[in-house]
This record gives C-alpha cells, sequence and structure tokens, in this order.
C-alpha cells in the first residue's frame, strides 16, 4: 500500500493579531492542544498571560476565509549568561482540520524573519527537534528545569552561541 499524498496548502494570510482575535486565538489554540499527549493544557491561558502581561512581542495569526486558522506567539526570554535580545516561540497553533499543510510553517518563517530584522540575538523553544530543526533550531548549550535537553532548542541570528539556562516569562509558571 503507497501512502497517500500530502495535503494540497492552504491558501492563508499571515498578519498581525488585531484586538478582535483575542477570543478566536484562544479557541483555535484550546483546540489545537487538546488530547495531545505533549500538552500541559495551558497553552491557550499563556497567550491570554502573554497579552495581558504586555510580553506578547510578536503574534502573528493565519487567516483562511475570514476565519483564524493559525496562530504563533513569540515573548521576551533570558538566557542566563548570554547577552541580547532573546524571544521564545510559543505556543503555535493550527486548527487541527487543517494541520500539515504548511500554516504552522509558514508563521514560524514569518515570525523568525521578524525578530531577525529587529535585530533580536535569536529565538529559543521547548519542542521536538526532528520538528523545528527544519527552521534552524539546534539543540546543546541550553537547558530548562526538568525537560531533556535535546528539546531546548535555539536559532542564533548571528555569532552569539547561547549558553546557560532557559527562562521564559511568568505567563508560562501555571
Amino acid at each position: 500500500m503507497t501512502a497517500p499524498f500530502p495535503a494540497p496548502p492552504v491558501p492563508v494570510v499571515i498578519r498581525p493579531e488585531l484586538p478582535a482575535d483575542a477570543d478566536p486565538i484562544h479557541r483555535l489554540t484550546e483546540r489545537a492542544f487538546e488530547g495531545r499527549t505533549f500538552s500541559s493544557g495551558t497553552e491557550a491561558g499563556i497567550v491570554r498571560a502573554l497579552r495581558k502581561s504586555g510580553a506578547l512581542t510578536l503574534s502573528l495569526v493565519a487567516e483562511h476565509g475570514g476565519s483564524v486558522v493559525g496562530h504563533v506567539a513569540f515573548s521576551p526570554v533570558r538566557v542566563s549568561g548570554t547577552g541580547g535580545a532573546w524571544f521564545g516561540l510559543g505556543p503555535i497553533s493550527v486548527d487541527p482540520d487543517l494541520q500539515r499543510r504548511g500554516i504552522g510553517r509558514r508563521l514560524v518563517t514569518r515570525g523568525l524573519d521578524h525578530l531577525r530584522r529587529a535585530g533580536a540575538a535569536g529565538c529559543a523553544l521547548i519542542g521536538d527537534p526532528a520538528v523545528y530543526s527544519r527552521y534552524g533550531f539546534v539543540s546543546g548549550g541550553l537547558t530548562y528545569a526538568g525537560v531533556h535537553p535535546d528539546l531546548v532548542q535555539y536559532v542564533a541570528f548571528g555569532s552569539a552561541v547561547p549558553r546557560g539556562t532557559l527562562l521564559f516569562g511568568s505567563a508560562f509558571d501555571g
């Protein structure tokens, strides 16, 4: 039996979040993470807390047919012993019915390009290396409490290689 052809990409408009997008992003994030073994169930709340605290530095949505079908959040992080402006990627959410159709890839790529142009030192995340290595993320040198070091990844936009403990903002504490 042969594998099915991949689903075609979905045409979307990637744009910055608007105030009216807050509730659709919340519902989307809940749906995207519902029942996932890797989910803490706090992802939608994290996005709201980042927004409320003013730490949602970059929030991009993918819109299709007038609906928000994808979202990615970037917020400031600290890397102990490393200078420069570092940002964390996540949460990232795509409508479950439209996953694996290029929406997440476009959101991440657009966000990383924006951070790079803005002069950020780099971006870090906790995630699957098989997924995020395609964007240039690598493991090694960073730690995060209770997480296997292979899952703690970064992409540097310059020559600085981060070494130390990755610290997300307080929105991630819940």
